[in-house]
């Protein structure tokens, strides 16, 4: 067993160098994991950050069970390291080889995009990075994923007429929405209607949802410590929906491990990711019909 985990994490320290490599610096230069420093600065901060970085993920991936392979993980581990060198350009080539090697754009959002942007979020959390650079990361992945929407609607079957509405709202309070607008780019692919209204007060949505019908409603929620929030803010949008059989789903990585907690606060369903959602918001609406 630990040979095994000792191999994983030579072949992850390899790809993860190569990746970094790939943004200006050589391979064979890459320093050891070291933690980052708290005072003074480093002549290399961008160099010190990566190592933690592969640190980190080293042990990550030397605890996975031997079913697991490596490879699964280690293209969104890559980015992520790109984006924590500052290196946009090597980011975007990196994703643009995929899709020219005939990864689709679906794919390519929800295996890589979305991974990348959850280990962003996982390494400030951790304080490994900060938030400058998790926004522009983000950023980043944010152009990346709007350079590759006409692709994911190219993909697409057909695209219906008028189709069913939905309105997706980040908790106010929420720093970032690049999850919830690749949620709506999934939603605009299946030929719904969409529109993402962040908002500062509970009144912000509700004032919306007096004025126009909404088929679904779509919450999205970062941390289990605001769900008392959420559940305050369903409760309110449904008294206020001008459409009395308007759907509530929830997300976001709040509900990772615990969709259960979904019906806990009133909602009507949550989605595993972003391909699922309009499909859950389909079958939502469906139910709604019938008890009608």
């Amino acid at each position: 067993m630990a040979a095994m985990g000792h191999s994983a994490s030579t072949e992850l320290r390899r790809h993860l160098a190569t990746a970094l490599a790939d943004a200006g610096e050589p391979a064979t230069s890459l320093p050891g994991p070291v933690a980052p420093a708290r005072h003074g600065h480093s002549p290399r901060f961008g160099d010190s950050m990566a190592a933690e970085v592969i640190n980190r993920l080293t042990l990550a991936h030397s605890a996975r069970p031997p079913g697991l392979a490596l490879a699964d993980a280690q293209p969104a581990d890559a980015l992520a390291a790109m984006l924590l060198r500052h290196d946009a350009a090597s980011a975007a080539a990196y994703a643009e080889a995929l899709l020219q090697a005939g990864m689709p754009a679906e794919d390519l959002c929800l295996g890589l995009l979305a991974p990348a942007a959850r280990l962003l979020g996982r390494f400030w959390a951790e304080d490994i990075c900060d938030f400058a650079t998790v926004t522009l990361g983000l950023m980043a992945l944010r152009r990346i994923r709007e350079s590759i929407a006409p692709q994911m609607r190219r993909e697409a079957a057909r695209w219906r007429g008028a189709g069913p509405s939905a309105l997706l709202v980040p908790v106010p309070g929420e720093q970032h929405v690049f999850g919830l607008e690749m949620v709506a780019d999934f939603f605009r692919r299946a030929g719904w209607q969409v529109q993402i209204l962040p908002i500062r007060a509970v009144g912000d949505l509700t004032g919306m949802l007096r004025r126009y019908p909404v088929d679904i409603l779509g919450l999205s929620l970062g941390a289990t410590q605001r769900m008392d929030l959420l559940a305050t803010i369903i409760r309110k949008a449904r008294q206020a929906s001008c459409r009395q059989a308007m759907g509530v789903m929830v997300g976001g990585p709040a509900f990772d491990d615990h969709p259960e907690y979904a019906a806990l606060i009133g909602a009507d369903a949550t989605a595993a990711d972003a391909r699922q959602a309009p499909l859950q918001a389909a079958r939502l609406l469906r139910l709604l019909a019938q008890r009608d």
